[in-house]
């Protein structure tokens, strides 16, 4: 029986033929003798005296072992690089990781050495794992680059762009009110105009922060990718395995980064422009002046009056109707079949409108406007004025005036509680305002980006309304 000789280099060596035996004797330094005529099944490096010879083997075979448990693949995805470093205490390979004191160690370490009961892992699935943490933070890393990128590229420019929109469109409609009233309001122009000016620059500011900030941001995380992605790719094993310190802190600095979000900070404030001195004096010049707008063709449209409701002969009169009178009228999907509502004729989409409605001694009604859209059918919010997105109105209930959008009441605090209510509608600016026709004092006013033509809404409970001409 023949075995192929085995050896594992320790000590420079040579090699020379036994003259008698015919097989291949290395020579040492030190003296080393062997009985050739035993049966060879290893043949060993030897660079100790024959004394230490068990010691050798023993770690040879150790060393064969743990050679033999490395796949291919593992070879060629260099989780094994071939450098080799031996144990200072037990001259045995550094074949293991210490997690509890974060260094390399060899087996006898482990078993009694200094590391005996710590938590240990083979030194070829510590890379491993090292290894697989790199690429899922470098895939995270990436993602968040992509996401800032876009915040920067598409929402930031977006935001650019729609702040030279909007600040525009403030200065036209701040110029086009003030102009109805040049005389006695420049003083007002020029604070709204400035107020305006520091909206902008405060916005660009925001935006300028911004796009500095995240701009900052993504280099610095390219830079820590970059970083990460050559040391997973360039770190030899040994070295890999021990800079998790390093690992961890650049890790821990792109974390810091954040995500990016939109917030309102970085929008034009629209109250800039607001003002209720100019309010005031626009209404009143629009429905005092010479131009005066009116309503001569409003009415209420038959088709939409509930069947709670009665409509007067001319259409410009609703009245609440007592249970005992109400009739069932004919089906028509325009027609409010639960709440008493009532839409008038004129649909709104340009230009500039008013209309006035008497209330009477009614304690409870609604006047205001609606999109064409509105529900019609049903007890729901979706058919109820004020109480959904479709809908703006003022309300009248228990003596208490408020105006209602969406659901939600804002109380109005009123000294003289009129008789009649007066609307106007600015299509240009999407302005709408509820005033006293008495006294052209502005009781409410309403921006809005109003998205299709208006109608104007009514709703009765008690007693009648009146359009007046």
């Amino acid at each position: 029986m023949s075995a192929e000789p085995e050896s594992c280099d320790l000590t420079p060596v040579s090699l020379r033929d036994d003259p008698d035996t015919g097989v291949e004797v290395r020579e040492s330094s030190g003296d080393f003798n062997m009985d050739l005529q035993q049966p060879i099944f290893f043949s060993l490096d030897v660079h100790q005296h024959e004394t230490q010879s068990a010691k050798v083997v023993s770690r040879l075979s150790r060393k064969a072992a743990a050679t033999s448990v490395v796949t291919t693949s593992d070879s060629e995805s260099g989780i094994f690089s071939g450098e080799s470093e031996l144990c200072m205490e037990h001259e045995s390979d550094l074949d293991w990781f210490c997690s509890s004191e974060q260094k390399l160690i060899c087996l006898h370490c482990t078993i009694v050495g200094s590391c005996q009961g710590h938590t240990v892992t083979p030194l070829a699935s510590r890379v491993t794992a090292v290894r697989n943490q790199l690429v899922d933070i470098c895939e995270k890393m990436q993602l968040q680059a992509q996401r800032i990128e876009r915040f920067i590229n598409q929402t930031l420019t977006a935001k650019e762009r729609a702040l030279q929109v909007e600040a525009s469109g403030a200065r036209e409609q701040v110029v086009a009110q003030l102009s109805v009233v040049r005389e006695a309001v420049e003083e007002e122009e020029q604070r709204l105009l400035e107020a305006v000016q520091r909206e902008e620059e405060r916005v660009e500011q925001c935006l300028l922060t911004q796009r500095a900030h995240w701009g900052q941001a993504l280099a610095m995380l390219t830079q820590t990718r970059t970083r990460l992605v050559h040391t997973l790719t360039n770190t030899p094993d040994i070295q890999l395995a021990t800079s998790g310190q390093e690992i961890a802190e650049r890790i821990e600095e792109a974390e810091g980064v954040g995500e990016p979000h939109d917030t309102d900070h970085l929008n034009l404030n629209a109250s800039c422009s607001d003002s209720k001195l100019m309010r005031g004096l626009w209404a009143s010049a629009i429905l005092l002046g010479p131009t005066a707008y009116g309503s001569a063709n409003l009415t209420f449209d038959e088709r939409t009056v509930s069947s709670v409701l009665s409509l007067s002969e001319d259409l410009c009169t609703l009245t609440f109707l007592p249970k005992r009178s109400r009739q069932s009228p004919p089906y028509d999907p325009a027609r409010f079949d639960c709440w008493p509502n009532a839409l008038g004729t004129l649909a709104i989409s340009s230009g500039t409108h008013s209309w006035v409605i008497d209330m009477g001694e009614s304690g409870a009604f609604k006047v205001g406007v609606c999109y064409s859209s509105m529900g019609r059918k049903g007890s729901g919010n979706d058919s109820r004025l004020g109480y959904n997105v479709q809908s703006w109105v003022l309300s009248k209930y228990d003596g208490d005036l408020s105006f209602c959008h969406a659901g939600k009441n804002t109380p109005l605090h009123v000294v003289h509680k009129p008789k009649s209510l007066g609307l106007l509608l600015d299509w240009p600016s999407q302005t709408l305002v509820f005033y006293d026709p008495d006294s052209s004092a502005v009781l409410h006013s309403v921006r809005h980006a109003f998205s299709g033509p208006l109608l104007p809404a009514f709703a009765v409970a008690d007693r009648s309304v009146t359009i007046l001409h």
